[in-house]
């Protein structure tokens, strides 16, 4: 999974010369919490809500409403950006992403190859790539089981569901606290999920969890 699968192309910008107060408009109109800074068709920093509410004065600052709206419509997003922002390549895979995002704890990750903006990536974007690997919001049954690690084994669950005339839509796997394989397959279609466990477990295979699930919307 590549980074350029999942990351938002469309991106909205600003340019060192945009003022705070046009830059926080713009942020609040398309409900962002982060904006790349553009200039020359180069990235050369980030502004975020951070960086805004560092440059927003206090409200108990004795300014008054319009000395404060003065300074914020005279200070330019390049006295208050990120200048050493964090980057990712848009062929970096999805789980280098992660890593970059957690060892650096950020939010969001310019795309960037060649001094060239492609996209923006964010922990939205992770969540909900998430949310598509594992199938979360579709109708059909999701089956966890617990796996020895050991030729065949996946196949035995295969051929069992295969014998249901059912088709796997989507596999998740992961290591279990227990030492063995947890694999979460997402099944297409209605099933007898007591039929089905009892198949599974007289092939020796270990069901943690079987459930159907409903579709949901945005998914």
């Amino acid at each position: 999974m590549a980074v350029k699968d999942f990351m938002t192309s469309k991106v909205i910008y600003v340019s060192p010369d945009t003022t705070v107060a046009h830059a926080s408009d713009k942020m609040k109109a398309q409900d962002l919490r982060r904006l790349p800074v553009i200039e020359n068709d180069r990235l050369v920093g980030l502004v975020t809500e951070g960086t805004m509410a560092d440059a927003t004065p206090s409200k108990a600052t004795s300014l008054s409403i319009y000395e404060m709206n003065y300074l914020l419509n005279k200070t330019k997003i390049r006295d208050i950006m990120i200048r050493d922002v964090i980057t990712v390549s848009q062929d970096a895979s999805l789980e280098d992403a992660i890593y970059i995002m957690m060892k650096h704890k950020v939010g969001v990750l310019p795309v960037v190859d060649n001094d060239q903006l492609y996209g923006i990536i964010t922990d939205r974007d992770i969540f909900k790539a998430f949310l598509e690997v594992s199938g979360y919001g579709e109708e059909g049954l999701r089956l966890n089981i617990l796996l020895n690690d050991t030729i065949g084994s996946l196949e035995k669950v295969v051929r069992v569901i295969s014998d249901a005339n059912l088709n796997i839509h989507r596999t998740v796997v992961a290591n279990h606290k227990s030492g063995k394989t947890l694999v979460e397959i997402q099944i297409q279609g209605q099933a007898d999920t007591q039929a089905l466990q009892k198949a599974l477990e007289e092939q020796g295979i270990t069901v943690t969890r079987i459930m159907q699930t409903e579709a949901k919307a945005g998914f």
